[in-house]
């Protein structure tokens, strides 16, 4: 997370973060950055192909200490009635981190960190906000997050967050901001993607006030909100943010700098979701310029990949193969044969050969990157083996294989179910695995895999994103084959209105939603209800999207199926969908339902 600050803050002040042992116990400075105390990984919510642009948003890291151990601190024992004493904080506070340090474990140190703050809050002069007391609260809810006990930072957090005032100076607007970033980083570690967003907003918000909107460690601040933003695969707020990213580093920074390298990462992959491949394209090959020029062989090999994503979207595939064998071969020569990034390469290009129909490559390069992540070399994370079971399942599965797919998505799973901040890549697993199952007849396994990630999608506040109108579309097909069939209309008509918001009423998965919904409204007796979204889906057809369309005919010939068992004919000025589902509708009786047969028409995907 990126840094503050251009203040100048004293230097005995004790460090905030846990994770290392500061001899001279200072500050994370006003221009440091908060990534000090996190992961450089990047780990995707959802199955991403592309690699993540940028290591500055990455994972708060609870349980590593760099450097040699230190011997751990002699036990000291505490009379409460002492922490009265102003001195005793910092002590205290020094004892915490020491045993950080020494490795002697976390909860020893969370006891001295709790005493420091409760004797930071007793010393505190009245009507005086103590930065010491926010400093503790900061440590102890880092400690929290080290033994994964993420609900109670939260309250820690809020509680430090409300310590400073912004207004009495810089020093204050530091701790002001590390608290909103670090309550942000929580979040994120539960699934929890748009508090976690409004914390990075509030923080952002914090910072501005204090250096303006142009300073380069603010521009940091705008990439790590826009890499939380594409986690949560909201892409216009991303994109916007990364353009000023740009246009700050550019007045800033030297031409072909490092940072803009890693914000051009960034815009790719957001112009890649969007399907922008031309731009996109554009972005990685100026980072690729820049990291040449900088002399980063080993991330010039990482835009390669990317490169060749690219140019695999665009169908160039001779172009695609150069720069994934490209890559390969940097890989290959400086982290070894074993190595998850060469596997990463050879499901690229198994991907690549089985869209140009070369079948036995392609299986062969996911049995070589198999092999790889079976016998994984140290260091590797469980983040990179899972993302690399996803593409290749994805692979088998279009080889028709969906058991084995099955099989390396449960690896996949049971690799993160105990990693925190995962909730959205495991939603994205058993939404997958909910397709699979449903496509070989085991609807109750599709159901109850497209329910869990339902259930983590809403938690994670992805419930009004594409991908969530999508599953539960999914989700409601599994229920019709179980014959849940007002359960099914509930799921539908949900996913008819994120999708409406999100996609708009022409998108093509917005439209098999409509018909969906028909298609149940007949099942239960809502006749007329099922006419009318036919009707309406009929009309968006004949004047926005042609008749040329094969559906189109199968949906006229639906609706002139129910219009003659309605003894109707066709309305050419169909209501409007907007007040035409009625949750509270009354309509339909039991009797109306029992009695109703099955429509002829079927459901889409």
């Amino acid at each position: 997370m990126p840094g503050l600050v251009s203040i100048k803050t004293p230097p005995e002040t004790p460090a905030l973060r846990i994770s290392v042992s500061d001899e001279n116990h200072g500050r994370n400075g006003p221009g440091s950055s908060r990534s000090e105390q996190v992961n450089p990984k990047t780990n995707s919510p959802a199955p991403r192909r592309p690699p993540s642009p940028s290591t500055s948003r990455a994972k708060p890291s609870p349980d590593r200490s760099s450097g040699k151990k230190k011997s751990p601190p002699e036990k000291v024992e505490i009379d409460e009635s002492s922490l009265d004493n102003p001195d005793l904080g910092p002590f205290l506070l020094k004892l915490a981190r020491d045993t950080i340090a020494s490795g002697e474990g976390p909860n020893k140190a969370l006891d001295y960190a709790l005493r420091a703050a409760k004797s930071f809050e007793r010393c505190a002069v009245d009507g005086e906000p103590s930065l010491d007391l926010a400093m503790s609260l900061h440590v102890v809810a880092a400690i929290y997050c080290s033994l994964v006990r993420f609900d109670e930072a939260i309250p820690v957090l809020e509680t430090a967050i409300k310590v400073p005032e912004v207004s009495r100076g810089a020093d204050h607007a530091l701790a002001a901001f590390s608290g909103y970033m670090q309550l942000g980083d929580t979040y994120s570690m539960l699934g929890q993607l748009d508090r976690s967003i409004e914390s990075y907003k509030e923080g952002l918000k914090t910072q501005m006030e204090a250096l303006g909107d142009t300073d380069p460690r603010v521009a940091e601040t705008f990439r790590y909100l826009a890499e939380a933003h594409v986690q949560a695969m909201q892409f216009d707020e991303a994109e916007s943010l990364c353009k000023k990213t740009l246009e700050i580093h550019r007045v800033h920074s030297p031409p072909a700098s490092l940072e803009e390298a890693a914000d051009r990462r960034l815009m790719a992959l957001i112009c890649e979701a969007k399907g922008d491949y031309e731009l996109a394209l554009e972005h990685l090959v100026l980072a690729n310029m820049a990291m040449i020029a900088n002399g980063q062989e080993t991330e010039v090999a990482t835009i390669d990949v990317g490169i060749g994503n690219i140019y695999l979207s665009l169908s160039r595939f001779d172009e695609a193969v150069f720069s994934y064998q490209k890559a390969l071969t940097v890989f290959k020569s400086s982290k070894g044969d074993n190595h998850p990034s060469v596997a990463s390469v050879y499901v690229r290009l198994a991907d690549l050969y089985y869209k140009t129909g070369k079948l036995r490559e392609s299986r062969s390069y996911c049995e070589n990157a198999l092999r790889i992540y079976a016998k994984p070399v140290p260091g590797t994370t469980p983040e990179d083996i899972a993302s690399g079971l996803m593409e290749i399942s994805a692979i088998y599965e279009l080889f028709n294989e969906p058991e084995e797919a099955l099989k390396l998505l449960l690896k996949a799973m049971k690799l993160l179910e105990d990693k925190p901040g995962q909730q959205s890549t495991i939603a994205g697993i058993e939404a997958r695995m909910g397709v699979m199952f449903y496509m070989v007849r085991r609807y109750e396994e599709a159901r109850s895999s497209f329910e869990n990630a339902v259930t983590k999608l809403r938690a994670s506040g992805e419930r009004k994103s594409a991908f969530f109108g999508v599953v539960l579309n999914q989700m409601g097909l599994s229920s019709v084959q179980l014959f849940k069939i007002d359960e099914a209309a509930e799921l539908f008509e949900e996913a008819r209105e994120i999708l409406e918001q999100e996609c708009g009423h022409c998108h093509q998965d917005t439209l098999g939603v409509y018909s969906n919904l028909a298609a149940t409204y007949d099942a239960i007796g809502r006749v007329d209800d099922a006419i009318e979204i036919l009707e309406y889906v009929l009309k968006l057809r004949e004047e926005k999207l042609g008749t040329a369309n094969p559906d189109f005919n199968d949906e006229k010939k639906r609706l002139a199926e129910l219009l003659k068992e309605a003894g109707r004919s066709r309305n050419k000025n169909p209501k409007s969908l907007e007040n035409l589902i009625d949750p509270n509708s009354k309509r339909t009786t039991k009797k109306e339902t029992s009695s109703k047969k099955w429509s002829a028409f079927g459901f889409r995907s």
